[in-house]
């Protein structure tokens, strides 16, 4: 069954109200929303979500979070590549020298040293490849974060939005009681100075209208501070002057999907439990990373170099061409090396220690996460559930309000009621209206939320 309340819904609610007001004073109201100033930004509920996606700022640090872990991923699978460095090193010298004639000579003389040199890891315990398994998991963990940002953010911005359409329509409604009050008043002023009604009257007629003009400065203040709260949501500047577009319809469904079924989809779906299940995964990466520093270290080097001296004061021997220097002195080295780690002052077995103790943490963690995603997914069901009975009494009690308003109405007209019993059948059906406008907008939520959690996107 599914209950659709308009905007024409309310209105015609509000048209009873003011027909079986007072007999005596036929009233027509036209709603009229607040003036759109023409730089307003006025948005819907998606493009509230849209921009928060792009411009909310714990969002953009994730993602900078995971463009650094994509980063590290790149480095970790360089890590198997062949490293090569160019060194040119030139020097020059200036010392004292023997002559051969047991003399010494002052001589300025260059050298040049140049050289390739190259290494590559063969193997190291397989610890590279768990590096990059490591990496690639934060990567894939990063964007489940940000995710989980999002749903929580959109969470966030439903109710805020939903708040400022409740308060709306409560401005809407005590916005034509007071006009329809005024208007009372002035009749029942007019009735006095002809002596149809008591001072006494035309004071409960007064009292009567400073108390609908207090619910109506109470209802603005209420818009204005859910705006603000959704413009904090949305991080949106001091400056910018907003509001969102009122939907032309809000359903109240009476039928929710099964518990274990919604349990189950959030389950498969939710980030929550898949940042738990990618931490174990990571912590039993870094494991695998702590038993590879027990094992050797297998890595081969090479190089190829060569070299040059001119004596450019004073020289001794005859001058050798540049290019002659470099191809007499090249030479070429190739070589193997083996590290084995013997005694390291219990540093790896340490970090084993603890690589497994956060493997533990992590488990805890991941049961930690199935347990309050279980929780929540049962709290909302409860909680929708609640909603849609309290929406269905508040819907019948403002059914009878308008019944009980309409004979003390036509009791009234024949003289059998007095102002005051009006007055007293017009504030019930007030409070009862006001219960009815929160019981809606209390059950939409809950169960938005809770068919979240079942894969369906947020929508009015």
């Amino acid at each position: 069954m599914i209950f659709s309340i308009t905007n024409d819904d309310v209105n015609c609610k509000m048209k009873q109200t003011i027909k079986y007001f007072f007999f005596f004073f036929p009233v027509f109201i036209s709603v009229r929303g607040v003036a759109q100033v023409s730089d307003t930004l006025r948005w819907s509920l998606t493009d509230c979500f849209s921009f928060a996606a792009g411009h909310n700022i714990q969002i953009n640090t994730l993602r900078l979070n995971q463009q650094s872990a994509k980063q590290d991923l790149a480095a970790a699978k360089a890590a198997k590549t062949p490293n090569l460095d160019a060194e040119i090193t030139s020097t020059f010298n200036n010392r004292n020298n023997s002559n051969g004639n047991s003399g010494l000579v002052n001589q300025l003389v260059n050298a040049g040293d140049y050289a390739l040199t190259s290494s590559v890891l063969i193997w190291n315990g397989n610890a590279l490849n768990h590096t990059i398994q490591l990496n690639r998991l934060q990567f894939e963990s990063d964007a489940l974060l940000i995710q989980q940002s999002l749903n929580n953010i959109q969470l966030q911005i439903t109710g805020a939005y939903l708040n400022i359409l409740l308060a709306k329509e409560n401005l809407t409604y005590f916005t034509d009681l007071v006009n329809t009050s005024q208007a009372l008043v002035r009749r029942g002023q007019q009735f006095y100075k002809a002596g149809s009604i008591a001072k006494k009257d035309l004071l409960e007629l007064q009292a009567q209208l400073a108390g609908n003009r207090y619910l109506q400065v109470q209802a603005q203040n209420a818009v204005r501070q859910n705006l603000l709260t959704l413009k904090q949501i949305l991080q949106l500047t001091a400056d910018s002057i907003f509001d969102i577009i009122s939907p032309d319809t809000i359903e109240v469904s009476t039928i929710l999907p099964p518990l274990e079924e919604v349990r189950r989809a959030a389950f498969n779906n939710f980030p929550d439990v898949k940042i738990g299940h990618a931490g174990m995964a990571i912590a039993s990466a870094n494991i695998s990373i702590a038993k590879a520093h027990f094992m050797p270290v297998l890595s081969v080097y090479g190089s190829l170099a060569s070299a040059n001296n001119f004596e450019l004061t004073h020289a001794m021997a005859p001058k050798t061409a540049y290019f002659t220097q470099i191809d007499n002195n090249f030479y070429q080295q190739l070589g193997l090396t083996l590290s084995i780690p013997v005694f390291t002052n219990r540093l790896n077995r340490t970090n084993l220690e603890k690589a497994r103790i956060n493997y533990r943490q992590a488990y805890l963690n991941l049961q930690n996460d199935q347990l309050v995603l279980s929780q929540a997914v049962e709290q909302y069901y409860i909680n929708a559930e609640n909603a849609i009975q309290s929406f269905q009494a508040a819907e019948e009690l403002l059914t009878s309000a308008t019944e009980s308003y309409r004979i003390v109405n036509a009791q009234f007209r024949l003289g059998g009621a007095t102002i005051y019993d009006l007055l007293q059948q017009q504030n019930q059906y007030v409070q009862s209206f006001q219960q009815y406008i929160q019981a809606k907008y209390s059950a939409v939520l809950e169960q938005k939320i809770y068919l979240f959690y079942n894969g369906i996107p947020i929508t009015l």
